[in-house]
């Protein structure tokens, strides 16, 4: 693709998704490197400062370069959102258009994906005093109870929440409570039908026997890069495994071998079986989301070899915007400035 020919499109995004593991880092990179932009995380774990090792990001050196936005937003005691993410990244998102770049979204949280390209769903203010009931629930019976009582009001939320997610399990049951009406169905009755950009929205994925080797060397590569030391370093810092920030995966499962719930194979197995659960229910999330063309990539194909299939789907999809902003041009509809991908 010339790096001189614009291409004029109506705000167009590469959105590459998957499982955790898949191989979207690296791919990232690449293909940044391709279409000389850079990389917009889009997981909501990466965005707290010191939280490296067990979010998996890039390394300086991995990241060869290409520069990363939307990670090291927040402190890991500090709230961080959707919406939150979303204010975060359309200026950048806009940024990247105006300097005449392709925007290059890569990640795994799909409702960070969905809400950026769709719009936010704006729920009800909280309730204080409810809230404070179900976490007294939650330290009394567990956290499974919670999750229980949304399953009964509420199963298609309960069904994408992992019980341990307190955080997100309180707020549907907050939305039950306050509206009568499951999060769930306001979400589908919202539609998330706002479409700030033209996105072109690619899925990686690989056969689960190889997705979940990938995920149990992952997981040994983080140990031996430090996992322990870093989550012994939060706690001794002050931060509280009871923070939404430590409840994802690593961090939960280190921090209760180090606080002696359990041992280190233990915490060790738990964590590679709940990655491998976490996945699963990723590509649950995103095999629901319209128009995600999926990638399968197989173990024996070279990094070069994908992306360049990346590519030429990346080129027909920038082709197709330019076709359709010539009729939109001839038949006297205002067409927004394109983006110039080298």
């Amino acid at each position: 693709m010339s790096g001189s020919e614009d291409v004029i499109g109506f705000k167009p995004v590469v959105v590459v998704v998957g499982p955790t593991a898949v191989g979207k880092s690296r791919l990232a990179v690449r293909l940044a490197k391709r279409l000389q932009t850079e990389v917009l995380a889009a997981d909501s774990r990466q965005v707290y400062r010191g939280m490296d090792i067990g979010t998996d990001k890039p390394t300086p050196e991995e990241r060869a370069g290409v520069p990363h936005r939307l990670i090291d937003l927040v402190d890991p005691d500090e709230t961080f959102n959707a919406g939150m993410y979303r204010r975060a990244a359309l200026p950048e998102i806009e940024r990247l258009h105006g300097e005449g770049r392709l925007p290059l979204v890569v990640g795994g949280t799909g409702l960070y994906v969905r809400t950026l390209l769709r719009g936010l769903c704006e729920g009800p203010k909280a309730d204080p005093m409810f809230r404070a009931q179900l976490e007294e629930e939650a330290r009394r019976r567990g956290p499974e109870a919670l999750h229980r009582e949304l399953t009964r009001v509420d199963p298609e939320s309960a069904a994408r929440l992992h019980p341990h997610d307190r955080v997100k399990v309180v707020r549907a049951l907050e939305v039950y409570h306050l509206l009568g009406r499951p999060l769930s169905s306001i979400h589908q009755s919202h539609g998330f039908g706002e479409r700030p950009f033209t996105p072109l929205l690619i899925g990686l994925t690989r056969e689960r026997e190889a997705l979940y080797r990938r995920i149990e060397e992952r997981v040994d590569a983080q140990l031996a890069r430090g996992l322990v030391d870093e989550v012994r370093g939060l706690l001794t810092k002050g931060y509280d495994r009871r923070l939404s920030s430590l409840k994802g995966l690593g961090y939960r499962q280190i921090a209760a071998y180090l606080d002696g719930d359990c041992g280190y194979a233990e915490a060790v197995r738990l964590l590679k079986r709940d990655t491998r659960r976490f996945a699963k229910r990723q590509l649950t999330w995103f095999r629901k989301e319209p128009g995600i063309l999926w990638l399968s990539l197989a173990e024996d194909e070279s990094e070069e070899r994908i992306v360049d299939k990346v590519m030429t789907m990346i080129e027909q999809f920038l082709a197709g915007l330019g076709r359709q902003a010539q009729v939109d041009t001839l038949s006297g509809r205002t067409v927004a400035a394109g983006v110039t991908a080298g």
